[in-house]
């Protein structure tokens, strides 16, 4: 029987959490670095969301042995040219908490209308295995930026990522709720129909039911 086991690459506790939500239904056995002990910080110095997905999904199946997923992912606001974008992990410096990065973003756009403050998320997975198959698949998910923090859900820029049509912000939504419209989620179930292909899986048939 084939070998069911993925890596998630990736040392974020809440995107191993979302992960674990959007591919609970796969018949994969979800594993993580601190399970196999592993203690990986690649560089994320790629030109684009897939170029660093792919960096951190080869190093870590080149160091487990495992075909690993990894996330890479951002908040592009219209007004700042589509800043943060691939630097919204690190906006500000290293040493910015989430809630120092929401609050410089807020003082950044503090003259901009509401009308001008568009903005989407857009995440990246890409799942690599040790033979050197590679997969990708994006998501993305339109907004605006709120005014102010709102909500305890979530994590990152979620508090003043305001879905339009829902009304409140991502940090207000049920994971449930959350995982139906979010960037990571639709990149999730554009790559699930591929991971249910790949041998990884023992039964792609049970994977798509």
């Amino acid at each position: 029987m084939p070998d069911n086991r993925l890596l998630l690459a990736t040392n974020n506790a809440h995107k191993v959490r979302e992960l674990r939500r959007l591919l609970g239904h796969l018949p994969l056995a979800l594993l993580t670095p601190a399970d196999l002990g592993l203690s990986l910080d690649p560089a994320e110095d790629g030109a684009t969301y897939e170029a660093n997905a792919l960096a951190k999904a080869r190093a870590f199946a080149g160091a487990s042995g495992l075909p690993a997923l990894a996330d890479d992912s951002g908040i592009e606001v219209d007004a700042l040219g589509g800043r943060p974008g691939l630097h919204s992990a690190r906006y500000g410096g290293a040493g910015l908490t989430d809630e120092g990065r929401v609050a410089l973003l807020l003082r950044e756009l503090a003259d901009t209308p509401d009308g001008e403050r568009t903005a989407r998320y857009r995440a990246v997975l890409a799942v690599v295995a040790p033979d050197g198959t590679e997969r990708t698949a994006e998501g993305w998910c339109e907004g605006t930026v709120a005014r102010a923090p709102d909500g305890a859900g979530g994590f990152g820029y979620d508090p003043v990522f305001l879905v339009p049509a829902l009304g409140v912000t991502m940090a207000r939504l049920s994971d449930q709720e959350k995982d139906a419209i979010s960037h990571r989620g639709n990149a999730a179930r554009a790559i699930a129909p591929l991971l249910a292909a790949w041998p990884l899986v023992p039964d792609a048939t049970e994977a798509r039911s």
